[in-house]
């Protein structure tokens, strides 16, 4: 009964747990706080699946512990990182590597390269230019294979159905079908239209990796977007005057002229309302890094090879960073230390990721249009619970009502 409690905690601990089975960590807790394993083989996992998520579990263990805190997943010992003080430590002087490529191929049952940081960052630059040009695809299908992915870890039914395994693998294929067509087709042409697989092939990258880089950016972008846009939809029509101001610069830069890119890039408003949608939230609430050498954290010392969480949903409701946390309120990003902080996690600026950049550019077009034309109101008595996976969503479906504006 417990494996299979496990396997309905989320997504996200399967995904954790391919990364741990792939890197495995010292044993050493190197006298960082923390809890002991509630059981030999299993570790914390059984906490985990008291708390309802990962997410959850994180948010105790760091008002216990404090900022900097332990526990086990398995048998390996895990490090969560929980304000902006500890990351700033972490990020700047270690060595670190991202996990969220390794953890989807394996999942993909793709084989997981040892790429050097110059190739990595030459892919990463790729991405970008990818999705500069805009991301060309198709969302249902990509909703349709994340589903699978999901719902086999969520009901254990990947492993103990041949019905349901096959039905994962179908969309897999599926969808890889169209990736190969579509790279054997862009392969050594050029298009008036350039789509993301059009800077990958352009990267001079073998068709493998041309694959396996294009189903998990579009896996990674298709999710991200979807919950992005449900999130600040959703949050818009909670505040009357948040949506008033949104509309006024949407007719202010548009008017009554088509959206063009380049118009998109004044909507200064409207980007703080997508990045305190993703803060409120806690879009994406864990992220992951692997200790490559051995780092340090305040006077604590953490091993090699151990697989240090950054607990964003923790760090994105901290009042000490954010004031009146739960409070949906774009403004607050005219603070530009704000907007330094944010950018530090990985949500905008420099270091944000090219699936979220693809997200707001989607999220934007989508407002732009909405707002333009409609009052978004909410639900009378509508209770909104939310479920915290590898990204965050709403328990039940969401109900909104609207009215035309002209």
């Amino acid at each position: 009964m417990l494996d299979f409690a496990i396997f309905a905690v989320t997504f996200l601990l399967a995904l954790v747990a391919a990364v741990l089975y792939l890197y495995p960590a010292s044993r050493q807790a190197a006298g960082i706080p923390g809890i002991t394993p509630t059981e030999e083989k299993d570790g914390n996992l059984p906490d985990i699946v008291n708390s309802g998520s990962l997410h959850e579990f994180l948010v105790n263990l760091h008002e216990r512990y404090g900022p900097v805190v332990s526990f086990w997943f398995g048998r390996r010992l895990v490090v969560s990182l929980g304000t902006v003080e500890v990351l700033k430590q972490h990020i700047n002087p270690n060595k670190t590597s991202d996990p969220f490529e390794t953890m989807l191929k394996s999942l993909l049952r793709y084989q997981s390269g040892g790429a050097n940081m110059s190739e990595n960052h030459m892919r990463k630059k790729l991405y970008e230019s990818g999705v500069t040009h805009s991301l060309q695809s198709n969302f249902a299908l990509l909703l349709k294979v994340w589903s699978e992915i999901g719902k086999g870890f969520l009901d254990g039914s990947l492993d103990k159905s041949t019905t349901r395994k096959k039905q994962y693998e179908d969309a897999l294929l599926q969808l890889e079908s169209i990736l190969k067509k579509i790279i054997k087709e862009r392969k050594g042409k050029n298009f008036s239209q350039h789509i993301f697989i059009d800077s990958l092939v352009q990267g001079n990258l073998n068709d493998q990796q041309i694959l396996e880089d294009s189903m998990i950016f579009s896996l990674a972008s298709c999710i991200i977007t979807a919950k992005l846009c449900t999130w600040a939809i959703c949050f818009l029509t909670t505040s009357e005057e948040v949506q008033k101001k949104l509309y006024e610069e949407i007719d202010h830069v548009f008017g009554k002229d088509p959206i063009t890119p380049e118009k998109i890039e004044q909507l200064r408003y409207c980007r703080h309302v997508l990045c305190e949608t993703v803060r409120t939230a806690k879009l994406t609430p864990v992220s992951a890094r692997l200790q490559d050498i051995e780092g340090k954290i305040d006077k604590f010392i953490i091993p090699r090879e151990t697989l240090v969480l950054y607990a964003l949903g923790v760090i994105l409701q901290d009042p000490s960073t954010w004031p009146s946390p739960h409070k949906f309120d774009p403004d607050r990003f005219d603070d530009e230390s704000m907007m330094k902080t944010f950018s530090l996690l990985g949500f905008s600026g420099m270091q944000e990721c090219p699936e979220l950049r693809f997200a707001y550019m989607v999220a934007t077009v989508l407002l732009s249009v909405l707002v333009r034309r409609l009052h978004l109101l909410s639900v009378e008595g509508q209770l909104i619970e939310t479920k915290y996976e590898l990204v965050t969503s709403s328990k039940e479906e969401t109900w909104i009502t609207v009215s035309k504006r002209y």
